[in-house]
């Protein structure tokens, strides 16, 4: 579903995250180690009655706990909302690419459609013309077979060849004539 960079993407805002739990840790320790020597310097500093502030402690940290739970709840939030946009991006230009396909097929299917219908055109004008032909072609023939049986019936059905033709020379004596020169 994810492509390399949106992987890439993914993978930093995973580290970013690990990183910002870091440092809430080591702010945790940090603090913890602070107010240990805040009640330290107060017990040395304070005069011999001191007050009991445990309880005050126990409410400090349950907001600090709600803080950093608040603070890794937003950045899961941040996580999400990132990847709900890569996704989102994912899908606009897949419909983009897609819609651009759409296009340029439609396109062509109306080039051939045009076609379709330029030789369909052609057809039919060829195929009315071969039939205009197929009929002229046999009146021609019907004429022919008329005009035979009336030329038949006008010689009375004898037909005589006459050749006329130039009388032929007679090669031997010219090949004579020739090896004798």
């Amino acid at each position: 579903i994810l492509g390399g960079n949106e992987k890439v993407t993914m993978q930093n805002l995973n580290d970013r995250l690990a990183s910002y739990l870091d440092n809430v840790r080591k702010l945790e320790d940090e603090n913890a180690q602070l107010e240990h020597h805040i009640r330290e310097w107060y017990r040395k500093q304070a005069p011999s009655v001191s007050r009991d502030y445990t309880s005050y402690y126990q409410t400090i940290d349950q907001l600090q706990n709600q803080i950093v739970s608040a603070t890794v709840e937003n950045n899961k939030l941040i996580l999400d909302i990132d990847n709900s946009k890569m996704t989102a991006d994912d899908f606009r230009m897949k419909y983009e690419n897609e819609l651009v396909v759409r296009q340029t097929v439609e396109g062509d299917i109306n080039g051939l459609r045009n076609l379709l219908d330029d030789l369909t055109r052609t057809r039919s004008s060829l195929e009315s013309e071969l039939e205009s032909l197929k009929e002229e072609l046999n009146a021609l023939k019907r004429n022919h077979q008329e005009e035979m049986r009336q030329l038949q019936s006008q010689t009375g059905g004898d037909v005589s060849v006459e050749v006329n033709a130039a009388p032929g020379e007679d090669l031997t004596k010219t090949l004579n004539d020739l090896r004798n020169e």
